[in-house]
């Protein structure tokens, strides 16, 4: 930034090219962004200014109240002379502000570490102060002959959204007041709301309380707290990735995958929050990188997303397919039921037998322990937590939860062929009939 001496006037170099980069990434940034693409009559001429902006067309960017200037050059090299102009707050409007921001020292702690709290800008608003800009407050300017937006004053209005996320000042500075006459105020107006919080204006003389008879004073007085909110009927759906040109090495269609199996996923578990009981239920275990390929595996539509995390778990296209299928029916245990080939201890082992020795003898749905049959009961040979029925294609595995899995056997391999059940005779009977 060059200072031109001037406190209401700064210039900024111009700023190299943004190839493949979001032009705003702080949320100020992003509603001045919105601001633009609303205000524009033609998305087309916004499209073409972000692409101008991202070349590194804009030049050095003056900024004072009121108005932003640059020069915008065309791939021809022809300069043009761009401005934006900008509502500047009335002396009422800066009023209004400066009391809301000194009234709490986090405004100005957060101001001085180049942010905006959003709580500030809802208050300011909510006091008829609209701190960023909004439909129609956009006033573009230029020397090319368009009356509306045009692609050199929307890639002047992206570049300033580049500014805006380095130093929100930019935009105070647009509505009227420089930094220093700001922060002057604001401590000007911080000194006087002390003043006026001790009775003879010097420091308070009262030495207070406990903090534990204060928290029991605050803890008896607390209201009930509210109903918990509604469960949203649908997962929110993220923004497309802010770029006319893929980067090198980035998948833009996974990325966005991921961006929507995240809120997906951030729906799930806020209804799982509000579900009746949640509080008194153990956290879940939290999944493993190979776990959490398979979740989103069964989530994805696009070929291309399921083989490259089947390639990134070690997995064949045939092996996930497995995997996707286990979790379907019975997420994390299912896929361990799946690919966890253990061996039971003693204990886990004589309840796995007197379970099999209880299970009905009747038909197909009785069963004897370690391949020893009853009368009509089918032959179950045992390796490790994995009883087979002998000749009849069909396989029950033991869980480390305690729960039978049922199995089928196609094309040669085992595929899994329900969810869980509590009994070895009942998940015997989910595997299907005998071959």
């Amino acid at each position: 930034m060059n200072d031109t001496g001037d406190p209401y006037e700064k210039t900024f170099a111009a700023l190299p090219p943004a190839p493949g980069r979001a032009f705003a990434r702080t949320w100020w940034g992003q509603a001045w962004l919105r601001a633009l693409e609303e205000s524009a009559l033609d998305g087309d001429q916004v499209r073409h200014g972000r692409r101008v902006a991202r070349s590194g067309a804009v030049g050095a960017v003056s900024v004072r109240p009121g108005g932003l200037t640059a020069v915008v050059r065309d791939r021809d090299g022809t300069a043009h002379r761009t401005d934006v102009l900008v509502q500047e707050f009335s002396p009422a409007e800066w009023d209004r502000l400066l009391g809301l921001a000194a009234a709490e020292s986090g405004y100005i702690a957060a101001l001085l570490d180049r942010e905006v709290p959003p709580e500030l800008a809802q208050d300011a608003a909510a006091a008829g102060v609209e701190l960023l800009p909004g439909i129609g407050d956009f006033d573009p300017r230029c020397d090319c002959g368009e009356w509306d937006h045009c692609p050199h004053t929307a890639a002047l209005c992206h570049q300033v959204a580049r500014l805006l996320d380095q130093d929100p000042f930019v935009l105070l500075l647009l509505r009227g007041r420089g930094e220093r006459e700001l922060l002057d105020g604001l401590e000007a107006r911080s000194a006087a709301n002390a003043r006026a919080r001790t009775p003879d204006g010097g420091v308070p003389s009262d030495p207070g309380v406990p903090a534990e008879q204060a928290y029991a004073a605050a803890r008896d007085g607390l209201p009930s707290l509210p109903p918990p909110p509604d469960l949203p009927r649908a997962a929110g759906q993220p923004p497309a990735l802010d770029t006319e040109d893929e980067p090198a090495g980035l998948d833009v269609d996974a990325v966005e995958f991921l961006a929507r199996a995240a809120a997906a996923e951030a729906l799930r578990m806020l209804a799982e929050a509000l579900a009746p009981g949640h509080a008194d239920r153990p956290a879940p275990a939290p999944l493993t990188r190979a776990e959490d390929a398979v979740r989103l595996t069964r989530e994805a539509d696009d070929v291309r997303v399921r083989s490259r995390l089947a390639a990134a778990t070690g997995r064949s296209r045939a092996d996930m397919e497995r995997a996707v299928l286990a979790w379907g029916f019975g997420a994390a245990p299912g896929l361990a039921a799946l690919e966890d080939d253990w061996t039971p201890d003693r204990t886990a082992l004589a309840r796995a037998r007197a379970a099999l020795a209880a299970a009905p003898a009747d038909g197909e749905a009785g069963a004897e322990a370690d391949g020893e049959a009853g009368a009509e009961a089918p032959v179950l040979r045992r390796v490790r937590a994995r009883w087979t029925q002998t000749g009849a294609g069909r396989q029950i595995r033991l869980g480390r939860e305690g729960r039978w899995w049922p199995y089928r056997r196609e094309e040669g391999r085992w595929i899994p062929a329900g969810p869980s059940a509590p009994d070895p005779a009942s998940a015997l009977e989910a595997a299907g009939p005998t071959d």
